[in-house]
């Protein structure tokens, strides 16, 4: 490595061309790091006591072997951003000069042929920088001066605008726009193509523009290493489609989660956020993925791209599909994508159906609603969804997604339609998140022809006004401020309309026999209204229960026989191990019998959910999987904890970390159980173990 002080506009002139590697993110900076940079290159250029400016490093390697009679193309491996920036600034003022230099050194045909042209080249050699494919062309175009090509570039049309405003805004100052460019500082560092790994370096490096996202950090990871011509290969062929799939925005704004949602799928972790470059290093070193090859994981990923784009990005045609697909997509379930990610996957290879893979997206959107209107906790979605497929029978594969939802514990249940309807009829549905979804939802269920309910507001039909007319007073009765309390935003009053400013706060029978009123609404939600004869708590109920009763064929819950789910039960699974209590002298005999009673009853009734099962040398207590394990002992109960010694509190520091250690039972932690008096500190610790595993990933 050779770095050394250089002016960023000798460093441009004297260099033959800076070529953006197809592995290199495409151009990013946005307003904010144009005008920064701007504003300092005016700033600098205005203040004479001022002598340069540092903005950052510049580090490539030669592209190739150099002689005495060519000079070989600059690879960039750290710096497009800065470079493609100031390029498009000085492109911009090349064509704002005219005639004119303001500057020694500054005339338009000077600019343009010491910093953005190569004037004796031809073909690409001509320019002086040369951007990856989704911005190549526009760059060229800017500094050709010619037509804008059919897809442009968006950030580099935008911010070459963006200097062209400023620079007009400037004109009786260009001076110390040419001055301050002028005074601009970089660190030149060349890399040596036998003694510098470029892929560490970047890795190392703090850019003080926009910070890479770990998308950018696993396309270089996947590519930089490899030949030129195998890395031109994947890259045409795989990645440049995953892109161009994505768009230019939808790739910066979505394709760090999809990464994330695929090694969901891939190893079943779900990986942190910040943490998503590092969980697919060490997947693609994995002894079965590195052996597949390079090849068969960038043609894997661009596969499972396909399918993430045609469920969250619209990118799907099938009409059925692309419906349910976009009615997820309103309920923002993201935390379910790697089981869509896994069922797309079986659909695309013929494993599953079409019809099946839409019921069970169907499932999927019934589920996560349901939860939402019985105001179930979210923090258990992502591990269900994360570990869903894991629980499958793809030869019955519908059936087994029905059974794993039915045998799912309390806490991440799926709400059966007694506890559905009873809540859908009294939450506050006007303040509920997305209030448009469920509307339309219900208006179109079974119909073919569908409303577009963006075209209609939400009308109450009892009035929000605090201040009701005699009329409405009278219809309620005498309790008319608590009905309409209670009622008010709830689903019996809500309805659909395009008359909402002529309804206002009219009594019910003119918002019905009006023109356009409710008998004239062509709105299945609507259709009841226009016979009934007053509205009162006793209607807004009747229309809550018809409507509810319809809401549990539109969000259908999962249904087997009981002999299927039978096949499915975890419960009879468990009792198959054949062991029993009796098994255990130590929990016969007084005084364990008490101890283990009292633990026994505590532990069941932490969650409906929980599980016990006798097995050869010790109890296991589970939900998701065991939470506590008791090993029966002469004086104790021997606990294990499933959890991490670092995450318990244990402020008696009772717990031992056994970890690394043989112990019957699961998990890092062990803590003794001998006496009555420690039942309730000792159930505090056993709690921690379970609220951890029923809230693992939470959302």
């Amino acid at each position: 490595m050779k770095a050394t002080e250089a002016k960023l506009l000798d460093f441009l002139k004297k260099s033959p061309q800076f070529v953006i590697p197809i592995y290199q993110r495409s151009y990013s900076w946005t307003e904010k790091e144009c005008r920064q940079l701007w504003d300092d290159i005016v700033r600098t250029g205005g203040n004479d006591a001022v002598f340069a400016h540092f903005v950052g490093s510049i580090v490539y390697i030669e592209k190739g072997l150099s002689n005495l009679t060519s000079h070989e193309p600059m690879l960039v491996i750290d710096g497009q951003q800065r470079l493609t920036t100031v390029t498009l600034l000085i492109a911009a003022l090349a064509r704002a000069l005219g005639d004119i230099e303001p500057v020694d050194g500054f005339s338009p045909r000077k600019l343009r042929h010491y910093y953005l042209l190569n004037p004796e080249e031809d073909g690409d050699r001509r320019y002086k920088l040369l951007l990856s494919q989704t911005d190549k062309d526009s760059l060229i175009a800017i500094v050709g001066g010619n037509e804008q090509p059919k897809e442009p570039s968006l950030r580099v049309t935008a911010n070459f605008a963006l200097f062209e405003t400023w620079i007009a805004e400037c004109k009786s100052n260009l001076a110390a726009v040419c001055k301050g460019l002028a005074k601009l500082i970089v660190v030149d560092v060349m890399l040596s193509r036998d003694q510098d790994n470029p892929q560490l370096i970047f890795e190392s490096m703090n850019s003080t523009g926009r910070e890479l996202s770990q998308a950018d950090l696993i396309r270089n990871f996947i590519l930089m290493g490899l030949k030129p011509q195998l890395q031109t290969q994947l890259y045409q062929q795989f990645w440049r489609p995953i892109e161009v799939d994505f768009g230019q925005e939808a790739y910066s704004a979505y394709f760090d989660s999809f990464m994330r949602h695929y090694l969901t799928v891939k190893t079943g972790d779900i990986p942190n956020v910040r943490e998503v470059y590092e969980a697919f290093k060490a997947y693609a070193r994995l002894p079965a993925t590195a052996q597949a090859g390079i090849e068969a994981l960038v043609k894997d990923i661009r596969n499972f791209a396909r399918y993430f784009c045609a469920m969250a990005l619209d990118a799907k045609k099938d009409t059925e599909l692309k419906r349910a697909f976009h009615d997820l997509r309103e309920l923002k379930v993201d935390v379910a994508y790697p089981f869509l990610l896994d069922m797309y996957c079986d659909y695309a290879r013929g494993v599953l159906t079409e019809q099946d893979f839409l019921a069970a997206v169907r499932l999927i959107e019934a589920y996560v609603f349901r939860r939402a209107i019985c105001a179930i906790p979210t923090n258990s979605l992502n591990k269900t969804f994360a570990t869903f497929a894991k629980s499958l029978k793809k030869d019955r594969y519908l059936e087994s997604i029905q059974a794993h939802w039915l045998g799912l514990p309390s806490y991440r249940r799926f709400p059966n339609d007694d506890e559905f309807q009873r809540d859908l009829q009294t939450r506050d549905l006007y303040n509920f998140p997305r209030r448009s979804y469920w509307l339309r939802r219900l208006e179109n269920h079974e119909r073919r022809e569908r409303v577009q309910v963006d075209e209609f507001t939400i009308e109450h039909i009892l009035p929000q006004n605090e201040n009701l007319s005699p009329a409405w007073q009278k219809a309620l009765g005498p309790h008319w401020q608590h009905i309409q309390e209670t009622w008010l935003h709830t689903l019996g009053n809500l309805t659909l309309t395009g008359y909402n400013s002529e309804y206002s706060d009219r009594p019910f029978t003119e918002k019905r026999d009006m023109a356009g009123g409710f008998k004239e609404s062509p709105l299945k939600l609507n259709a009841s209204l226009g016979q009934c004869e007053q509205w009162n708590e006793e209607a807004i109920k009747e229309r809550a229960v018809k409507l509810a009763n319809m809401a549990t064929h539109v969000w259908k819950a999962p249904s087997l026989s009981t002999e299927i789910m039978a096949a499915y039960s975890s419960k009879a699974a468990l009792a198959a191990s054949g062991y029993s209590i009796n098994d255990h002298p130590n929990l016969l005999a007084s005084p364990m019998r008490e101890l283990f009673a009292a633990f026994r009853k505590e532990v069941l009734a932490l969650d409906p959910c929980v599980v016990e099962e006798f097995l050869k040398l010790y109890v296991a207590y589970k939900a998701e999987t065991n939470f506590v394990d008791v090993v029966p002992q002469a004086k104790r109960l021997r606990l294990s904890l499933n959890m991490a010694f670092t995450e318990i509190s244990d402020p008696k520091n009772l717990c031992k970390d056994v970890s690394g250690i043989g112990r019957w039972g699961n998990g890092d932690i062990e803590v003794g159980l001998a006496s009555l008096d420690e039942l309730p500190y000792v159930m505090g610790l056993v709690r921690q173990s379970l609220e951890r595993q029923m809230g693992n990933g939470g959302v």
